[in-house]
């Protein structure tokens, strides 16, 4: 259970889908008593306090993180480093900061690099729940209910530094994993960045072709399924691409050559050969949805209760 009294003041770089839901969300659970918003664009703080995402907006580092309990990046994980820099002067000792970029190797050494020796009041994390809208408007207090977050602490981290994290999470309704910052990268090439690039790379195939308001016109529910993900943010797809290249070279590689084995398949006519390939895939998916179903289904009911 979250202890309230140990994040009092939250501060949220960046106010749009990740950064305003995590405020909603705690605000629902009532674990926070004063929520500031910090960012890029002065219109979209203005919306985030209109719509009472944020309790106040901050025109400075230096006016935020005055006695902050928790501060959360959750900007594109180019924009991190910075975002340290820009926060150090001001790190008190009572402040842990956390992030939720998709990242999570590249955003330890920009940490290490930015902080330095204050690098222990930094708890690197990743929520793994997202939507295809970006902006305050987006946010819904929801959508870490039942998702997992994913830390990835550091060898300096004090355990009551990584509870506040944890505890943070786990009033947005998350259940908190933890992984090593290699880990977390090479198991999110696989299942999330290498999808969103190979969605993107279908519609801009489809998009560059002379005839594409033909095959748009008739691209139906399986299409629209496939790449509903390409219409995430680019800018943030494309930092998290190149900050995570390594790992996702390697998944695009080993993704090319089953493209490559599958064209043989097809050339060759060899329907037994593409059938065990759909087979196992359908397989495998349906044993991963349905353990997602038993894992989200409720408790069954005693009516002795």
């Amino acid at each position: 259970m979250l202890d309230r009294a140990t994040i009092g003041k939250v501060v949220i770089f960046g106010v749009g889908l990740i950064g305003g839901s995590f405020a909603l969300a705690l605000r629902r659970a009532g674990a926070a008593r004063s929520i500031v918003g910090v960012g890029r664009s002065p219109e979209a703080l203005a919306r985030a306090l209109e719509l009472g995402i944020v309790d106040s907006v901050a025109a400075s580092p230096a006016e935020a993180m005055r006695g902050a309990d928790l501060v959360l990046i959750a900007a594109p994980v180019a924009q991190t480093e910075a975002i340290l820099v820009s926060l150090l002067p001001y790190l008190e000792e009572r402040t842990v900061v956390t992030d939720a970029g998709s990242t999570k190797a590249d955003v330890v050494a920009a940490a290490r690099r930015a902080l330095g020796e204050r690098c222990a009041q930094f708890v690197p994390g990743h929520p793994i729940a997202g939507a295809e809208s970006n902006g305050p408007d987006a946010a819904v207090a929801s959508l870490y209910v039942g998702k997992k977050t994913v830390l990835t602490p550091l060898a300096e981290n004090p355990t009551a530094y990584v509870a506040r994290v944890a505890a943070a999470w786990e009033a947005c309704g998350a259940v908190v994993h933890r992984l090593t910052p290699s880990e977390h990268d090479k198991v999110f090439a696989a299942v999330s960045h290498l999808p969103h690039l190979l969605a993107f790379a279908l519609v801009d195939d489809i998009a560059s072709k002379p005839h594409a308001d033909v095959l748009f016109q008739y691209a139906a529910s399986g299409f629209r399924d496939f790449t509903r993900i390409a219409a995430s943010s680019p800018e943030m797809w494309r930092d998290i691409s190149l900050a995570n290249q390594g790992a996702l070279l390697g998944e695009l590689d080993a993704y090319l050559a089953q493209l490559t084995a599958m064209r043989a398949m097809l050339a060759a006519g060899d329907g037994a050969a593409l059938e065990g390939v759909y087979t196992n895939a359908r397989r495998a998916r349906r044993q991963w949805t349905g353990e997602i179903e038993a894992a989200e289904a409720p408790p069954p009911r005693n009516d002795a209760e």
